[in-house]
């Protein structure tokens, strides 16, 4: 079978004209596609810089604010690309690859169902709020000062000076602890005394040392109680209530308690025992060691 060059070449160029024709047809609207998606850019950024100011103005919300701006801006794009396709007469074309687009789109969400889980979780946590920038927060034996969030990760900046990524899928389904939310904290301090101290006076004290604190608030539900007889100390517990702005004020007032009430104790000699041990020799125990026989029979060989 001979090849026939001459007519292969001919339909080359038939299908090349067929090309070139339909191009220029396309050239106008291809120029209109190109300017409408400059225009469309245009106000896609309008539209998210519009909507940031609007929400700065409403709440401070961070994380939703994001997330709205982010979503006018692809919505605006969105809108643009039909149009410009619906130009281009590419409607056929749009139907197929939103029906794969599809397909990829549930394929790559078993692929990465941890990613979709994060994401899904930042919004929730956006509109939940349980914790803004600034807060100190505990979540997942971490504890500090939320630095950052957005639609995958919380970071929190430990008081250790590390910064630390929590996915906010572990944050959804932890316990969150907010030390910042009430802007108070009860500070539990646990102190021994000595047996042989007057218990009613040691509660006077203390009660009297921790009302001349300055930084305590809620005066009235400060709580003494008394809850073990120690080894060596009858053990109590002062509870009381500061102002939380941040976790060094915590520290500072906890510290300011323990020096006022040793302070306090050594004034009015109060004892806070050391640990004791009462050693008993024998079977039976309560023998002195003098008394025991091998202590006999060294003093027997001198």
């Amino acid at each position: 079978m001979k090849f026939d060059f001459e007519s292969a070449l001919d339909k080359v160029l038939d299908k090349l004209d067929s090309w070139l024709e339909t191009l220029l047809t396309m050239l106008p609207n291809m120029a209109v596609s190109v300017l409408l998606f400059v225009v469309f850019m245009i106000l896609a950024k309008l539209a998210q810089k519009v909507l940031v100011r609007i929400f700065e103005r409403a709440s401070d919300n961070k994380l939703l604010e994001n997330l709205f701006s982010t979503l006018i801006y692809y919505c605006v794009l969105g809108i643009g690309m039909f149009i410009i396709l619906g130009i281009l007469k590419l409607d056929k074309a749009v139907t197929s690859l939103l029906a794969g687009v599809g397909v990829v789109g549930l394929a790559l969400g078993f692929a990465f169902q941890d990613i979709a889980a994060n994401f899904v979780s930042g919004i929730i946590l956006a509109f939940r709020r349980p914790s803004k920038i600034g807060d100190v927060i505990s979540v997942k034996d971490f504890m500090g000062t939320v630095i950052q969030t957005n639609l995958r990760v919380t970071v929190i900046k430990t008081f250790q000076g590390q910064e630390v990524y929590i996915p906010n899928k572990d944050v959804l389904q932890s316990p969150i602890v907010n030390y910042t939310a009430s802007g108070q904290r009860r500070i539990d301090l646990g102190v021994g005394v000595s047996y042989g101290d007057d218990l009613n006076k040691v509660q006077d004290l203390v009660l009297k040392v921790i009302k001349g604190l300055d930084g305590l608030i809620r005066p009235d539900d400060i709580i003494f109680d008394y809850y073990e007889f120690g080894s060596s100390s009858i053990n109590f517990y002062i509870r009381f209530w500061i102002e939380y702005p941040d976790q060094p004020g915590f520290l500072a007032m906890r510290n300011s308690a323990v020096k006022a009430i040793k302070e306090a104790f050594d004034e009015n000699d109060i004892t806070i025992p050391f640990p004791i041990r009462t050693l008993d020799f024998g079977i039976k125990g309560g023998e002195k060691l003098s008394e025991m026989p091998i202590q006999m029979a060294a003093n027997e060989k001198k």
